[in-house]
């Protein structure tokens, strides 16, 4: 996928989640930090939440390290707006593509 550039870095690429084994999409979700922010993008409206918004205990580099995950495994799209990174969840393609597993890991008790 070629990548366009902003001015001060490159668009990320993405993954569709049809592309996406179900082995990679549990993994990405299997990480505590990822599925906060899975959670929290949930509950925001699409593009509303910079990359920076997130209240995990991370730095700069390991979150865009879960990003990155996130985004290979087709559950977010990212997007750049003048210095900021906007982030929506691929809520209905993973949906389409893995029926059910992110209502499941979006429950307030996901033993329920």
């Amino acid at each position: 996928m070629a990548q366009r550039t902003t001015g001060h870095r490159a668009a990320p690429g993405h993954t569709h989640p049809d592309e996406v084994p179900v082995l990679t999409a549990f993994a990405a979700l299997a990480d505590p930090v990822r599925l906060t922010l899975v959670r929290e993008l949930a509950a925001s409206a699409d593009w509303t939440r910079s990359c920076g918004s997130f209240d995990v205990p991370v730095g700069k580099a390991a979150l865009s390290h879960h990003f990155a995950v996130l985004r290979g495994a087709g559950l977010v799209e990212q997007r750049d707006e003048g210095a900021r990174r906007v982030n929506r969840l691929r809520r209905t393609e993973f949906d389409a593509r893995f029926p059910g597993l992110l209502a499941l890991v979006l429950r307030d008790d996901p033993t329920a």
